[in-house]
């Protein structure tokens, strides 16, 4: 266990990886999702990569889709040391997953990312802000959230609302909402205490948490890129190249 006077540092994480990625066809008919590229580089990696950066040294990934082809290109990395969840037979949605990852995951928080969670960062790693607002006493879940301007590629209504103190509240049905879920986040395994067995959304949790008042927010620094459709692929290489210049 982590001394009181030592701030937490997540060492696992977990990756979903198990999607169809219906929007990005007619890419995804042969490559998943996770190994679309961007930038030169696989969507998955980037996510890895930035694991591998703020110190993640085991990831669970699960695996649906096309799911030989993840796990082979994964298990070419060993920082993050990969570990597979295998979700071949029945595809469990996001927090069906998560559950089933958890005797994977630990018993201490840790980190969860969308394996095509995408952006440019800004003056501080969006991983290490996340990490430091980390707050075990208060928390169940931390979320990553991208503010709507900052937002590139995404045309929906936004997903949250943010008090002073950082709580989350959820949009309302015909509103707007300022922030929207990068798929990046701290769990605590808690959370899942009670959950469902089978296929449930890991939105299913996070109300849970608003009711108990224990769902809190960072607000993202840079740019959040939304890369859903092969045109979105386009879109944030241009980003990418404008922010470098």
């Amino acid at each position: 266990m982590v001394s009181p006077s030592t701030p937490f540092r997540p060492t696992r994480a977990m990756m979903l990886a198990a999607g169809l990625g219906k929007r990005m066809r007619p890419l995804t008919a042969t490559t998943p999702k996770p190994l679309i590229e961007v930038a030169g580089k696989a969507l998955i990696d980037h996510g890895l990569d930035r694991m591998a950066a703020a110190g993640i040294t085991d990831v669970v990934v699960n695996v649906h889709y096309l799911a030989d082809f993840v796990e082979v290109h994964v298990s070419h990395r060993s920082v993050p040391k990969p570990v597979i969840s295998d979700e071949r037979r029945q595809l469990l949605d996001t927090g069906g997953g998560l559950k089933k990852a958890l005797p994977m995951l630990g018993p201490e928080p840790f980190l969860l990312m969308n394996s095509d969670s995408f952006w440019v960062e800004g003056a501080t790693p969006n991983l290490e802000l996340l990490i430091e607002a980390w707050d075990e006493a208060r928390m169940d879940a931390l979320l990553l959230l991208a503010p709507m301007v900052n937002a590139f590629g995404y045309d929906g209504h936004g997903d949250f609302f943010m008090t002073p103190n950082a709580e989350v509240r959820r949009r309302k049905e015909r509103s707007v909402a300022p922030f929207v879920y990068a798929g990046v986040a701290i769990l605590h395994p808690r959370l899942f205490e009670g959950a469902p067995d089978g296929p449930f959304s890991l939105n299913t949790l996070f109300d849970k948490a608003i009711e108990a008042e224990r769902l809190f927010g960072v607000r993202m620094e840079g740019i959040w890129l939304h890369v859903g459709t092969p045109k979105a692929i386009r879109e944030a290489e241009a980003a990418i190249l404008e922010s470098a210049l």
